[in-house]
């Protein structure tokens, strides 16, 4: 019985690790995908499908705009919403932010599954490997006894 509750204490303990380094390495690459795909006519088109009404098509308008320089100068910057479109090209609604916050959001959840994934492939052995290790630790061994004992 002391086995199994060992065996699952360092498996929480592995899994625990595990999940917090291969995450803390794959989020942020699954996020800077997301955000610098997030102005692409791929993203436009799945996220619209989502946001647009029905009975309108998804289109990418891009728009010259100015944006703030780090010393609050402006400067010349390139935009990119979502609108809608019915069949007569009438532009039914925009969206400037949301379909981007989703298919960073969708990024996102693919970077979760993937860092479950990785960890559950890892963490078996992991668990397997520090119970051999506390195993080995806790038995006290044969000639260092022997040695003592004279």
């Amino acid at each position: 019985m002391n086995n199994v509750k060992t065996t699952a204490i360092s498996g929480c303990v592995i899994w625990f690790l595990l999940i917090s380094i291969i995450a803390s390495c794959a989020m942020p690459v699954f996020f800077l995908a997301g955000s610098l795909s997030s102005f692409s006519e791929t993203s436009i088109n799945l996220t619209g499908k989502w946001l647009c009404p029905k009975g309108t098509t998804p289109h990418r308008n891009v728009y010259s705009t100015t944006s703030l320089d780090e010393f609050g100068n402006p400067e010349p910057a390139t935009a990119y919403e979502l609108q809608c479109m019915d069949s007569n090209g009438t532009v039914v609604k925009t969206d400037p932010v949301f379909y981007s916050f989703l298919w960073i959001g969708i990024w996102a959840g693919l970077g979760l599954t993937f860092s479950v994934v990785l960890t559950m492939i890892f963490a078996v052995p992991g668990g397997m490997l520090v119970t051999k290790l506390l195993e080995k630790l806790r038995k006290p061994r044969s000639d260092v006894n022997q040695a003592n004992l004279k």
